[in-house]
């Protein structure tokens, strides 16, 4: 009998272990999204993007999290992380503002930005930690 249990034991194990796999796999050659040339899902100024979020922040998951999201705002900051340029959108807020890491084939000559600046630009809502972020985001106008 305490053979038996064992033996069901490593066959449930294992069928984990192979459902484990496969959904890895399935995950792992997922199509990337061109964000450039998708169509956005939702379109809403940084501002009314990041009270949802602060306000509501599960309810904003469900509405925003991994949908193509187009943000038009001022020019708050422009910096890099990590060899990557940073758009922050806001009026300076202190409390929080939108995130925008460019795409890596976004090649941007921050010249060509100022603060202050009203631009729109797409990207994949991925959250909200303090600020809102949008990755893979390209610029529209």
């Amino acid at each position: 009998m305490k053979f038996k249990k064992i033996k069901m034991g490593v066959f449930i194990f294992l069928l984990f272990l192979l459902a484990a796999v496969f959904f890895s796999l399935w995950q792992y050659n997922k199509p990337h999204i061109n964000v450039a040339v998708s169509k956005a899902d939702i379109s809403l100024s940084a501002e009314k993007l990041f009270t949802d979020f602060s306000t509501d922040e599960a309810g904003s998951n469900a509405k925003y999290l991994d949908q193509i999201v187009e943000v038009t705002g001022l020019v708050s900051n422009i910096g890099t992380e990590k060899g990557q340029t940073v758009i922050t959108l806001g009026k300076g807020n202190i409390m929080g503002s939108v995130l925008c890491y460019l795409a890596p084939e976004q090649l941007m000559d921050n010249n060509t930005l100022k603060k202050g600046q009203q631009i729109t630009i797409k990207g994949i809502c991925t959250g909200y930690l303090m600020d809102v972020i949008l990755v893979k985001s390209v610029l529209v106008n």
